[in-house]
């Protein structure tokens, strides 16, 4: 019965049409930030990380509720999220009090020594603090704001959290101890390149980007529990309830993270 209900959430990414069976009538507000993208079509990204956040049966947290920025990602210029994110402040402002958008999911590196992006990053760091400041939390691929990595799990026990492999599949990893480890490679997630041809693609390597709207919609479902958390709160659940591995790599167990959340009302 933890599905998100009533929790709003932003996510920006690239452009999408809506009307796939895995988050048909979950978007509240749709707004296009330069992609010049027709209304029918779609991208890959945008409907894969929509589907991972609130995806009937694909997303961890399918009841909540998304306002959505599209962006061209491929323009390389950070003056874009940063649009798109100020966007959001200001529909957030408007909401009451119980229905403010919580998180923000940003599949995405919009500054940052590393970031492929390297035009107008100020605008995006400036737009990231006024965010902060309106108490919605960010979620992005940044290395100094990202606090996730991928994990992947055994098919053959998917819901034991201790048998998840930190890294992607047939690759080196680098443990992470201060990031928190989700599942990323081997999901099935929603695609639809034109209005009214749903289907979906299966990535047997999945990368950071898979990772924030899972996150997203954990989180979604930590706040339907308990909306009285606050960001900081709810993070600090989040890598308390983890499993800790014999490298000190913190992976997600978002059973226990509901359980602790729910302790959190007593």
């Amino acid at each position: 019965g933890v599905t998100g209900k009533g929790v709003n959430i932003a996510i920006i990414d690239q452009h999408m049409v809506l009307d796939h069976p895995e988050f048909s009538g979950k978007v509240i507000k749709y707004m296009d930030f330069g992609t010049e993208a027709p209304v029918t079509e779609g991208s890959m990204h945008a409907p894969a990380v929509t589907s991972l956040l609130v995806g009937t049966s694909i997303g961890t947290a399918p009841d909540a509720s998304i306002y959505f920025a599209a962006t061209p990602s491929w323009k390389l210029d950070a003056q874009f999220y940063a649009d798109a994110l100020n966007w959001v402040i200001d529909e957030n402002s408007k909401l009451p009090e119980a229905n403010k958008i919580r998180v923000v999911s940003i599949s995405a590196a919009p500054s940052g020594p590393r970031s492929p992006i390297r035009k107008n990053n100020d605008a995006w760091d400036g737009a990231y603090e006024r965010a902060v400041e309106a108490g919605i939390l960010v979620l992005d691929c940044t290395e100094n704001h990202g606090i996730t990595a991928p994990c992947y799990l055994d098919l053959d026990n998917p819901d034991d959290v201790s048998g998840c492999t930190p890294g992607l599949p047939g690759l080196s990893n680098t443990a992470m101890p201060n990031r928190i480890y989700i599942p990323t490679s081997r999901r099935t997630v929603a695609e639809e390149y034109s209005q009214g041809n749903p289907s979906y693609q299966y990535t047997g390597i999945g990368g950071l980007s898979w990772s924030i709207p899972y996150l997203a919609g954990v989180l979604a479902m930590g706040w339907q529990v308990n909306p009285e958390l606050s960001n900081t709160q709810i993070i600090d659940l989040l890598f308390e309830s983890a499993y800790t591995n014999g490298d000190g790599v913190k992976i997600i167990n978002p059973p226990a993270f509901i359980e602790l959340v729910k302790k959190s009302l007593d």
